[in-house]
């Protein structure tokens, strides 16, 4: 299922607008129709690849007064930690291709989250290692919204004990509240 998502994305970012083009559509629904509260701490991800580009929301929540973190990813088996980001902050390699910030640890209460396949119940394909799943399971009070193409949704994503589901999805047609 892995492989036909990111086939299913590359097909979808080459026949339409690219990851900036979308990121930004994807910006303008989520300030409008669902806005972190104000003070949360959001963290986002750095697009890798044609993953859907949400750096144009992390600038416009940015300006909005938001604290902002981005992950950094720790040994297989562990949750995800994050650390404060503000755009234009330096960067340092890390695993999968990956950025992380050099800023103070911070704890994010909204987070943006990265996927591969979503349905409309709400749970999420990911990359496999499930580093986001576990992070969600440890964190209390908070809000995970998945950032994704509009084509990535699927009929149904498998799932396992361990799989969380979104409160929200967010693509460049709009957001996706989950049902059942």
């Amino acid at each position: 299922m892995r492989e036909a998502a990111l086939a299913a994305r590359a097909v979808s970012v080459q026949a339409g607008p690219g990851p900036a083009e979308c990121g930004a559509a994807l910006a303008t629904h989520v300030l409008r129709d669902c806005p972190p509260p104000s003070g949360a701490v959001v963290s986002g991800f750095l697009p890798i690849g044609d993953e859907i580009d949400v750096r144009p929301l992390l600038i416009a929540l940015h300006e909005r007064g938001h604290a902002l973190a981005l992950p950094v990813t720790p040994k297989r088996g562990n949750p995800l930690t994050f650390r404060r980001w503000r755009p234009g902050d330096a960067l340092a390699a890390e695993k999968f291709g990956t950025m992380r910030p050099v800023g103070d640890e911070i704890v994010p209460t909204f987070l943006l989250v990265p996927l591969l396949a979503f349905d409309r119940r709400g749970f999420r394909l990911g990359y496999g290692a499930g580093y986001y799943d576990r992070t969600l399971a440890g964190l209390n009070g908070h809000f995970a919204l998945g950032c994704s193409y509009a084509a990535q949704c699927v009929d149904t994503v498998p799932i396992g004990p361990y799989d969380v589901r979104l409160d929200a999805v967010a693509t460049e047609l709009g957001i996706l509240r989950p049902n059942g």
